[in-house]
């Protein structure tokens, strides 16, 4: 970049650095939105297909969940990577909708380029998706149905829609119930922490074997084999320290000239650990947890005692001990008493998946639970797993808002039946914005269509004729081609999914089209960051993978392989 100043040129920037301003920049940006878009749009609905991530040392996922495959495509190009941030984002506040939610921002962009192309202003088109996004919103609470916490089926239903067309599909009524067995037992009122659900996942048998266990499973097993494999009527230590001598903390060398004093030292040892052991056995402590380790001999003396012992605990596993057991942790074993342990009804070492595990069990409080999650092959299991997440957040969302939306394509077709009428009250060049919003949501029923082998048109026809008639709750049923009413069939999920992909897509999509300069410090990875190629006739951006213009390294060979 340089500017003319009489006969001399300034140079601003670099020569690594590279600028693309204007109408090629929206153009770059705008067409690695849609690329992101695409790459996971097939992966949507009970009919999605799934795609196989190889990493480059050889690891494979194989998955439909759209946050999964985006992180594991390493993406690089700034603005593919906006996009990616609203798949996180999803993720993060209610655990399900991100597929949707990119799409929708893919489609945003998409139906902006057109509005762009007739010479639109990007802050007008910015303007009619904030006022269309909150007039969503509202309208979305409008058509939502209201959830009693207590009502179970409803539940078990959310969670088996967020199941739907994922690896899990085939033991969803089953998965569900443990679910909403799972998310009730830990919930405080309508707060909900999902952390205290512990999920391991354990290879070999058939994912039906999945159960839920009412307490904390950890990975460990009794330090000593005199030990006991089962203590009933436990009264738990959960300790962050470890029952060893303590190392002096500067550098410190004793000289030993007589055996006698070797053996003085030595019983001084044993003799600190033997006060360690007695001061738990004084408390009333018949099972341990120590999150540090446990020396030989105190092992001894513990297992003399008929305590139950591990050491190593992970920080979070000691956490969900606590909080199920009632225990507190104790940072020092000299001060442990009476009120810090908590009580289990039974805590025992058990084979767990081919492994020994520690179970703790018939807690007063199961504040902590743990879902066991079987499956024949580690990509299974793993897949499984991934819907299981999805299915807590949305049954969670549900717990803590107590509103629900059909299923099935039927809010964005609603959606984009009004805003296409509130488009009306809106002045000026903002309508065409807000009509090209009510478009771009109806990607969604539309891509269901697609993904089932359905006519996309004819579906979105009779779609829009059951709204029309005042039917807000008529979706596409997938498996058959029909429109019917998803609130009977029992498709439903959180309103907050539903509302927070229309925010962060209509965000992301906003930031994209406002910028219309691009300064890159150094070359993008893999590609220029103009979309039309370098200036010394190089070939364009994107690398042989054959993405679109402009992807840049892990998106040019990465996505173009993909898509």
């Amino acid at each position: 970049m340089a500017q003319q100043m009489g006969n001399q040129p300034m140079i601003v920037l670099s020569e690594d650095s590279q600028r693309t301003s204007g109408d090629d920049a929206q153009s770059m940006n705008i067409t690695a939105g849609k690329a992101v878009a695409e790459a996971v749009r097939t992966t949507l609905g009970p009919k999605g297909m799934d795609k196989m991530l190889v990493d480059s040392t050889g690891n494979v996922v194989v998955t439909n969940d759209g946050v999964t495959i985006l992180k594991e495509m390493e993406i690089e190009h700034p603005a593919a990577n906006m996009i990616v941030e609203v798949a996180e984002t999803q993720e993060d506040e209610v655990g399900d909708g991100t597929t949707s939610a990119v799409v929708v921002s893919g489609e945003l962009l998409s139906e902006a380029e057109d509005l762009l192309d007739q010479d639109i202003h990007a802050t007008t088109l910015a303007q009619g998706y904030r006022q269309a996004a909150e007039e969503a919103k509202d309208i979305l609470e409008d058509v939502s149905i209201d959830v009693d916490a207590d009502d179970t089926e409803i539940l078990e239903q959310i969670a088996a829609t967020a199941m739907t067309g994922k690896g899990a599909e085939n033991a969803k009524d089953l998965l569900a119930d443990l679910v909403v067995r799972a998310v009730s037992s830990v919930a405080d009122g309508n707060e909900v922490d999902t952390d205290n659900i512990k999920v391991e996942k354990i290879v070999g048998s058939a994912v039906e074997n999945s159960e839920l266990v009412e307490g904390v499973l950890v990975d460990k097993e009794r330090v000593h084999e005199n030990m006991p494999y089962l203590v009933e009527d436990a009264d738990v230590a959960v300790l962050d320290d470890a029952l060893e001598v303590q190392e002096t903390e500067i550098d410190a060398e004793v000289n030993v000239t007589d055996p006698d004093q070797l053996q003085d030292f030595l019983d001084q040892e044993e003799e600190q650990l033997k006060e360690m052991v007695d001061q738990i056995v004084e408390s009333g402590a018949d099972v341990v947890f120590a999150q540090d380790g446990i020396d030989d001999m105190a092992q001894h003396y513990l297992a003399e005692e008929g305590v139950l012992a591990t050491r190593r605990v992970k920080s979070d596993d000691a956490t969900k001990l606590a909080r199920a057991t009632g225990a507190t942790v104790v940072s020092n074993v000299n001060d442990i008493e009476a009120d810090d342990l908590g009580f289990a009804g039974s805590v025992s070492q058990q084979e767990v998946g081919g492994s020994q595990q520690l179970l703790v069990e018939d807690v007063e409080n199961a504040k902590s639970v743990t879902l066991l999650l079987r499956g024949g092959t580690e990509h299974v299991v793993d897949e499984i797993e991934r819907a299981i997440e999805d299915s807590l957040g949305v049954v969670s969302v549900t717990l803590e808002d107590g509103k629900v939306l059909p299923g099935g394509g039927a809010p964005e077709t609603e959606l984009a039946l009004q805003l296409r009428q509130f488009a009306d009250s809106v002045g000026g060049r903002e309508q065409l914005a807000v009509e090209a919003f009510a478009d771009a949501l109806e990607v969604g029923p539309r891509t269901l269509a697609e993904n089932a082998g359905l006519d996309s048109i004819d579906s979105l026809v009779e779609l829009r004729r059951e709204h029309d008639a005042g039917n807000d709750a008529a979706g596409l049923d997938a498996y058959t081609g029909d429109v019917i009413d998803m609130e009977e069939e029992g498709v439903v999920e959180p309103l907050r999914v539903k509302t927070q992909a229309i925010e962060s897509a209509t965000e992301a999509a906003v930031m994209i089209l406002r910028i219309d300069d691009v300064i890159a410090a150094g070359d993008l990875k893999g590609g220029q960051v103009d979309a039309g190629g370098d200036d010394d006739g190089g070939p364009p951006a994107g690398g042989p993978g054959g993405a679109p213009g402009g992807m840049g390294g892990g998106m040019g060979g990465g996505m173009g392989g993909m898509m």
